[in-house]
């Protein structure tokens, strides 16, 4: 007997509409029939609907949650188990169904400090993938002046332990800290670094990224090309810098730091990620592109977590609220078009008949927008009600 059941009479939220009382049928754990102003004979569970939205499930391409998870204070760790699974109830909670866990591979300088440590968590990660309520995926983060962590990564890609690769550049003088105070006041703190340790680091960088950076570059992205990953960019500050990008084969650009740079993306047929925290606070932690100016000048195809899952439910009704898209477009940034950017829009990220039953029942009607259950591949792995 095929496992089938109803979610009755909902307000259905498609790539291009909103649908009211509509219903929706699962049926082994993929959209069987979504029939707009109708519903089916009950022939088992049965949700109501009524006064309810009915979106996809959330596709996060960048969450970088899970290093302040394992590493919540300077040399502070907790055990991996601990942190993902804990992690993993709070992705549900937040509307995630699909997250791509983002682990910089940066000796000592930015995330978990040690490249094979990061290694191993990206190998438990995939290892506990199949027993974790959200599909869970890998994205790793190349800091390009780490040259050690080449042949790491190389070998981490052709394991098939990698789905999203990211190459990015915090020397400071350009991308995200174009003034070397900037880069020192925002890492010395974060990462319990002294004045003497971050001149160190930069004067390193520095030399680093003018000697064989992009002989470096160049290997992995040959490499994630041979092997169909898709391929990032980070803090993109220019047109020029977007043209190179382009000519390596990079499909997508995160967190680009100035609308010159959007602008670019989006005329060389990039993906630009932006991040929702931006867009829920109106404005950019480090002074650089706001994501609703972007978004308002047709910059923007997706939105990410960055570090905060909880922003993305409210950054896409803060978008509706200020009018700046409808809510099937707001919608699509954090579901089809992350889906579409990493080719797994043939399995998810739409409220869509034959895709993967990866819903979340909302309620937007009581003041303050709540996640009431949230499903993947029709399990449900959240519920507040």
């Amino acid at each position: 007997m095929p496992d089938t059941w109803i979610i009755d009479s909902a307000t259905v939220v498609t790539p291009q509409a909103v649908l009211p009382e509509t219903s929706l049928r699962v049926r082994d754990g993929r959209i069987d029939e979504i029939r707009p102003g109708g519903s089916f004979q009950a022939n088992g569970r049965t949700i109501d609907g009524r006064g309810r939205h009915l979106f996809p499930g959330f596709i996060d391409l960048h969450c970088d949650a899970i290093e302040k998870k394992i590493e919540p204070r300077p040399n502070t760790f907790f055990p991996l188990d601990v942190a993902v699974h804990e992690l993993d109830k709070q992705l549900a909670a937040c509307g995630v169904t699909s997250s791509y866990h983002s682990l910089s591979f940066a000796e000592m300088e930015i995330g978990l400090r040690s490249n094979n440590m990061a290694a191993q968590i990206v190998r438990d990660i995939n290892e506990m993938s199949p027993g974790l309520r959200v599909r869970t995926r890998v994205h790793a983060r190349f800091e390009i002046t780490d040259f050690g962590a080449v042949p790491i990564l190389r070998k981490l890609v052709e394991q098939g332990q990698i789905q999203l690769f990211s190459i990015m550049d915090h020397t400071p003088g350009q991308g995200q800290f174009r003034e070397v105070m900037s880069f020192k006041n925002y890492y010395g703190p974060v990462y319990a670094k002294s004045d003497a340790e971050m001149d160190r680091l930069i004067q390193r960088k520095q030399e680093a990224r003018d000697n064989g950076a992009r002989e470096g570059i160049a290997a992995m992205v040959d490499c994630c090309r041979d092997h169909d990953i898709a391929l990032a960019s980070h803090d993109d500050d220019c047109p020029d810098k977007i043209r190179w990008l382009h000519g390596l084969g990079i499909e997508l650009t995160e967190f680009p730091v100035n609308l010159a740079a959007a602008r670019s993306a989006r005329e060389h047929g990039l993906h630009v990620i932006l991040g929702a925290p931006n867009v829920l606070r109106g404005a950019s932690q480090g002074g650089n592109l706001s994501a609703r100016e972007a978004l308002a000048a047709g910059c923007g195809d997706i939105l990410c977590s960055d570090y905060a899952p909880l922003t993305l439910l409210h950054a896409v009704l803060t978008l509706v609220r200020l009018e700046l898209m409808p809510l099937p477009a707001a919608v699509n940034l954090v579901s089809l078009r992350p889906a579409q950017a990493v080719g797994i829009d043939d399995e998810t990220g739409a409220l869509r008949e034959g895709l993967a039953a990866d819903l979340l029942l909302l309620d937007l009607a009581q003041g303050f927008p709540r996640i009431l259950k949230t499903f993947v591949q029709g399990r449900e792995v959240f519920a507040s009600c």
